[in-house]
Order: C-alpha cells, then sequence, then structure tokens
C-alpha cells in the first residue's frame, strides 16, 4: 500500500484560497454572494467547521460544480485527520500569504 504524505486539506482553506482570495473578497462580501452567515463562513474558512449538504449547495449555487465535490473533500479531509495518530503532529502547512 501507498502510504499518502500529503497533508490534510481542509475545504475551507480550498474555498478561502481558490475561490475568495483571487476574487479579492473580504469574508463579509464573501459570505454575502454565497449567501451564508458571516459566522457560519468565516469558520469554514478558518477550518473550524465542516462543509455540510447546505454549505455545498451554497456554494454549487454561484461557483456551480457539484455538492459531491464538496462532500468528498470533506470526507477525505476527516478520514485522513481520525488516521493521524494522537499527539502525533499533522504534516507542516505552508505559510499563509499576506
Amino acid at each position: 500500500m501507498i502510504e499518502d504524505k500529503m497533508r490534510p486539506i481542509h475545504p475551507g482553506e480550498i474555498l478561502r484560497e481558490d475561490f475568495m482570495v483571487p476574487l479579492k473578497m473580504k469574508p463579509a462580501a464573501f459570505a454575502t454572494v454565497l449567501d451564508l452567515p458571516l459566522p457560519v463562513l468565516s469558520d469554514v474558512l478558518n477550518e473550524k467547521r465542516s462543509i455540510s449538504a447546505e454549505i455545498a449547495a451554497h456554494i454549487v449555487r454561484h461557483f456551480g460544480g457539484h455538492v459531491d465535490f464538496w462532500l468528498r473533500l470533506q470526507k477525505s479531509y476527516d478520514d485522513k485527520t481520525a488516521s493521524l495518530k494522537p499527539g502525533q503532529p499533522g504534516p507542516a502547512r505552508p505559510a499563509a500569504s499576506s
């Protein structure tokens, strides 16, 4: 079996880095566009909340794609983080760009 050395990537990171940042949007404006409450979106963007089917539907309504894409990303993240041993640090994260 091939060991996956890639760090777990939360869907919120993808939403933030691949959608919000390129659009040069602040979280409040992004929440308005997605028709999500700011606290909910902020938690997702800060990787403190999972992507639910409802949140995924809001993303898909605005950007297109499929709800299953976002739900599979979340499941993959959950599976990878659950497999980390207690006390074992996760793979290093790149520094956030300003």
